[in-house]
C-alpha cells in the first residue's frame, strides 16, 4: 500500500514538473525568444502574430489560456487564474489596434506577466531573476 501510495506521489510530481517546463517554455517563446539590440527588447511570437489581424491575437490568446491550464496544474487560485485571464483580455484587446497593438505587444508581454504571478503564487523564482538558469540546471539533473 506504501508503494503504491509513493508512486501516485512520483506521478503528481513529475506532472507538475512537466507542467512547469512547458509554461516556462512557451512563456519564453511567446514573450521573449529572440533578442533585438535595436530596441534594446526581445520579442516572441505574441509580437509577431499579432501583425495578422485579429486571427493573430485569438491564436496568441489560446495559447495562453493552454498555459492557464498548466498553471492550473501547478496549482494556481480561482482568483489567480481570473487575473492571469484579466491581462490576456487585455493583450488580445490592445493588441487588436492597428500597429499601436503591435508595439503593445513588443512591451506588454502578457505570458511573462502571468509566468511571474504564478511563481510569485508558489513562492518561486522569478523566470527573469540572475540565478534561475542555474536553478533550472539544477532541476535537470
Amino acid at each position: 500500500m506504501a508503494t503504491t501510495t509513493h508512486a501516485l506521489d512520483s506521478s503528481a510530481a513529475l506532472r507538475k514538473h512537466r507542467a512547469r517546463e512547458r509554461l516556462v517554455t512557451l512563456t519564453r517563446l511567446m514573450d521573449s525568444a529572440v533578442d533585438l539590440p535595436i530596441l534594446r527588447t526581445k520579442v516572441g511570437l505574441d509580437a509577431l502574430l499579432g501583425i495578422i489581424p485579429v486571427a493573430g491575437d485569438l491564436l496568441s490568446a489560446a495559447i495562453g489560456l493552454y498555459l492557464i491550464t498548466q498553471a492550473r496544474e501547478l496549482g494556481a487560485s480561482r482568483w489567480l487564474q481570473t487575473k492571469m485571464v484579466g491581462n490576456l483580455i487585455i493583450d488580445a484587446t490592445v493588441g487588436a489596434v492597428p500597429l499601436a497593438g503591435d508595439v503593445f505587444d513588443i512591451y506588454f508581454r502578457a505570458h511573462r506577466r502571468n509566468l511571474k504571478l504564478l511563481q510569485q503564487h508558489l513562492g518561486e523564482p522569478y523566470l527573469d531573476a540572475p540565478d534561475v538558469e542555474a536553478i533550472e540546471r539544477t532541476e535537470r539533473r
